[in-house]
């Protein structure tokens, strides 16, 4: 039987890849000018410009995985929040409508009550 892979250990080697933190960007620049690939007065530039490149791997692997989940998701047919909050303000709406109507028929009622009840004669009895 096959085993499912491990997505989350994929992930963090994802993100490791993509996410390089400044002092390791410094690292890198500083032998590339120790291998005289760029000059001593460049390094600040190149480890700006390695940084940014890390964000911007990083950027596209997380659209990437979220274009993926998304796509999964949606193949299994599972309600979106989107979906979730549109059914839910139509049940908030069939809810005040429904209560509407039945205050509106009880005061109805009740006004109905009022009017019998002052179009009956009062009878006296004679004492």
């Amino acid at each position: 039987m096959p085993q499912t892979p491990d997505w989350k250990r994929y992930l963090e080697a994802g993100m490791q890849f993509t996410e390089l933190q400044r002092s390791q960007a410094r690292a890198i620049a500083s032998d590339l000018a120790k291998n005289g690939q760029i000059a001593r007065d460049q390094v600040t530039g190149a480890v700006d410009d390695i940084v940014a490149m890390s964000r911007r791997r990083r950027d596209a692997l997380t659209n990437i995985v979220r274009a993926e989940v998304s796509r999964q998701l949606s193949s299994l047919g599972l309600a979106t929040q989107a979906d979730l909050q549109r059914l839910e303000r139509k049940l908030n709406a069939t809810v005040k409508k429904t209560a509407d109507r039945a205050a509106k028929q009880a005061s109805k009622q009740t006004a109905s009550k009022a009017a019998k009840a002052s179009k009956k004669p009062t009878t006296k009895k004679a004492g």
